[in-house]
């Protein structure tokens, strides 16, 4: 793939058509720039991988939302993508304005139906951070990817276990 193998800053539409074996409008006409083409790459790769099945226990939830995360990027071509990605996505509004109003909205709005199921199931305080929530069990999966720690279910399970019991009711 083009953009693993070579960075975004090498990136060329050009070389994704001839790669593809089409021609250069054709893929212009679906791609104004290279970064239309990464976001939607980015979006389409991390878009199974955010929601969480209800199955009725909060804490599994939640280790879910984590595991999710820990496990696009481990497992799936979404890991190679997001880290050719992750400094253009923090620099270039083009890329990352829609990065965040798409993955990130997306993961947002799923752990924050994940917390609202918790807090009407009793087990989660009503006043319950979504924001704060999202970003302490995804956040780790991140700070990791960037600074070198070993991304492992156990870690994802004791962020999610760590969170359950910040927010846990009574």
């Amino acid at each position: 793939m083009e953009l693993v193998e070579g960075g975004f800053s090498r990136l060329r539409l050009e070389h994704v058509a001839a790669r593809a074996g089409v021609g250069k409008a054709t893929i212009y006409r679906r791609w104004p720039s290279r970064e239309a083409l990464a976001g939607d790459l980015l979006a389409e790769l991390a878009a199974p991988h955010i929601a969480v099945d209800d199955v009725g226990d909060t804490r599994a939830e939640l280790r879910a939302c984590v595991r999710n995360a820990l496990h696009a990027i481990r497992d799936t071509p979404f890991g190679p993508v997001i880290r050719a990605l992750l400094s253009q996505i923090a620099v270039n509004p083009a890329l990352g304005d829609p990065f965040r109003a798409t993955v990130v909205q997306s993961r947002r709005a799923e752990v924050g139906r994940v917390i609202g199921l918790g807090i009407l199931r009793g087990d989660l305080r009503p006043d319950a951070d979504v924001d704060i929530a999202t970003e302490l069990l995804v956040g780790p999966v991140y700070f990791r990817l960037m600074f070198g720690r070993e991304l492992t279910d156990e870690f994802a399970d004791r962020v999610g276990d760590t969170v359950y019991r910040a927010f846990a009711r009574g």
